[in-house]
């Protein structure tokens, strides 16, 4: 019984994985990928498990999503954009919970039904908007800016629906403001309780853990706060997730934030893809069929609907029509949490099958098409102003650069990067710098610096950026993809230009160089050089010597830097320096390093030492006597063949 319960949960992972593999090749995001995992896995399909065999552990997941939403709700943030946040954000949820609550009525669901459905309509997806308006570069822009304080109102807002969800659910009983100031009150009252007890000892707690030095620790206490303070507010009669998000925004503002949202990340996204894959075992395909008509026209309006409502608020509000239309478009979609809301509600017993079924369909739909919605927003609007859309591809403009025939080209933008630059600029050598960070690329425009936004694995943003007139391409980043791409495209463009490329380590550096690089640094084997002209220097070498050594170094592609003597922990993909001493009675004594089959072998001899004294690449017409020690560079299964052949044969 057991080992079929455990193969179960392996086929389930496996479809899992491919799921997530495709969809990510589509470009959707991964939680359609559990959806429709959960959906396979469930009644529906192969019935695997039923919704409330996993949905215990997937719990725990929504607990530790609203931990992580506490760590990045920031209070200062919320209250430097309060009036975007309380009044858009707020109308907004407002408006369209009203509006849905009377449609489902109109449709015949009780009141209770009514509010759950207009609750799940009136939130969005913060994980997908903010992850687009980030690659695209429109945190900054005005559309981006009034999206994200609607965004941050509706999460603010799932914490009184966390209050009112039990309520609910009481038996039979008619809600009654009463009632639900009752629950507010105690939501209130735990919140106080809480942030007052937290404040004090939750920074005593983690500062006692972060000396002990232990990351065990570390994330055992994390772990332990979230599920803690959850079960206390769910023993006050609320909910576990608003527990867990008022100790994460208790610890939002500590030094330890960056830690425990490490620290804490892997198990919330497993638990959170449980999570959503026992919300698709909610779905009943046999229902979805039938409905299938139901949900489309759902789906159609209710993208239309909160779209409309959005453009009319930001309208009323003398927004220009661009960004009106342009944010309404990027909130069209149904959120993330609203499967929390769909889930509880189930838990609860508030919504039947059916009507779950066509919401979670609404919701999957909606999110499916939310990336293509949200990176054509601003093109859709410029179309519905009469104006034509911009290219993807088009970057902000650059204006053209004085002494050109000179300009340094700097692709990406970090700290290599910004270290290039500023030499650059001391030196008053013209420069320009590409990168695709958003964030990095407003910073660094407002201190003046020319950097721009821009694709550079893209032929029409390197033409923008005047690299056939580049005397030198630096590749500042290290990624070996991208590098494929990037670095053909530049010696197309640029066929006479020098470009040096930065990597890791030495590996790869010939490819590199046969795909157009002009020289390799790669930064590891530099920063040895750099230590070592250090040491040479303070040892009384003269600085000619120790130049002329590096440069002999650099020329010969780092030989003297490859292969090391192996430790405890030996990575078997390097090469290895072996020393090999020959006793009286091994093979090859006897014998000169010709006869010795060094091309079979796949080794090489770095130096050979006898009586003390070092012959570097000595002649093969050495005769190997006993006693002699053999220095050999290789991978380690060859230099293990390799001494076993010298001893014995």
């Amino acid at each position: 019984m057991e080992h079929s319960f455990l193969i179960k949960i392996l086929l389930m992972l496996m479809i899992a994985i491919a799921t997530i593999a495709l969809f990510r090749r589509l470009g959707l995001p991964a939680i359609l990928a559990y959806l429709v995992t959960g959906t396979l896995s469930g009644p529906s399909v192969f019935n695997w498990f039923s919704q409330q065999q996993i949905h215990s552990v997937a719990e725990l997941g929504v607990v530790l999503l609203m931990f992580s939403l506490g760590l990045e709700f920031s209070l200062p943030r919320l209250w430097a954009m309060r009036r975007t946040v309380f009044g858009l954000g707020s109308a907004q949820v407002l408006v369209t919970v009203l509006l849905g609550m009377c449609m489902s009525l109109m449709l015949g669901l009780s009141v209770n039904e009514s509010i759950i459905v207009g609750a799940a309509i009136a939130l969005s997806s913060t994980a997908i908007v903010l992850k687009l308006l980030n690659e695209q570069g429109w945190l900054r822009r005005r559309h981006g800016e009034l999206s994200v304080s609607v965004l941050l109102f509706q999460d603010l807002a799932v914490v009184p629906l966390l209050i009112l969800m039990p309520l609910l659910a009481s038996d039979g009983e008619p809600l009654t403001w009463q009632a639900i100031g009752l629950a507010m009150l105690e939501g209130v009252f735990a919140f106080i309780a809480l942030m007052a007890f937290g404040k004090w000892a939750l920074p005593k707690l983690f500062d006692e853990v972060a000396r002990s030095r232990s990351n065990e620790l570390f994330v055992l206490s994390t772990l332990v706060v979230a599920l803690v303070t959850g079960a206390v507010t769910q023993w006050l009669g609320l909910s576990m997730a608003l527990g867990a998000f008022m100790a994460g925004m208790l610890l939002g503002e500590s030094q330890y934030k960056r830690q425990l949202e490490a620290d804490i990340r892997p198990f919330r996204d497993l638990l959170m893809g449980l999570f959503f894959i026992s919300i698709g075992m909610l779905l009943d395909f046999s229902l979805v069929v039938v409905l299938w008509w139901q949900v489309l026209l759902l789906v159609v309006a209710v993208i239309i609907a909160k779209a409309l409502i959005v453009y009319g608020l930001l309208r009323a509000a003398k927004e220009s029509f661009r960004t009106s239309v342009a944010s309404a478009i990027s909130l069209a979609q149904v959120g993330e949490f609203s499967f929390v809301v769909l889930a509880l509600a189930v838990n609860y017993q508030l919504l039947e099958i059916t009507v779950s079924t066509k919401l979670v369909m609404v919701a999957v739909l909606s999110m499916a098409v939310a990336p293509w919605l949200v990176k054509h927003s601003v093109d859709i609007a410029r179309r519905l102003q009469g104006g034509r859309p911009k290219s993807d591809i088009e970057i902000q403009g650059i204006p053209p650069m004085e002494h050109n025939k000179d300009l340094v080209l700097i692709l990406g933008y970090g700290r290599v990067g910004q270290t290039i630059a500023r030499f650059m600029k001391i030196e008053a050598i013209p420069y320009l710098v590409l990168d695709l960070d958003p964030t990095r690329v407003t910073e660094a425009r407002r201190a003046g610096e020319p950097v721009y936004f821009g694709d550079v694995a893209k032929r029409a943003i390197l033409k923008q950026a005047q690299i056939r007139q580049a005397k030198l391409i630096v590749v500042a980043f290290s990624n070996a993809q991208v590098l494929d791409e990037v670095l053909p495209l530049c010696r197309q463009l640029a066929p006479d230009a020098n470009i040096l490329v930065r990597t890791r380590d030495d590996e790869g550096m010939e490819e590199l160089e046969q795909a157009g690089a002009s020289q390799v640094i790669p930064e590891s084997l530099e920063g040895s050089l750099m230590l070592v002209s250090q040491v040479l220097y303070q040892c009384g070498v003269p600085l000619t010597r120790i130049f002329k050594r590096l440069e002999y170094e650099r020329r010969n592609h780092y030989q003297y830097l490859h292969g090391f003597f192996s430790g405890e922990e030996t990575d078997f993909t390097l090469e290895l320096l072996h020393a090999v001493a020959l006793p009286k009675g091994a093979q090859v004594v006897g014998q000169t390093l010709a006869d010795i089959p060094w091309q079979t072998l796949r080794v090489e001899l770095r130096a050979v030492r006898r009586a003390g004294a070092e012959v570097e690449s000595p002649d093969l017409t050495w005769l190997i006597r006993p006693g002699d020690i053999l220095i050999l560079l290789g991978k380690p299964r060859r230099i293990e063949k390799a001494e076993h052949f010298l001893l014995q044969g």
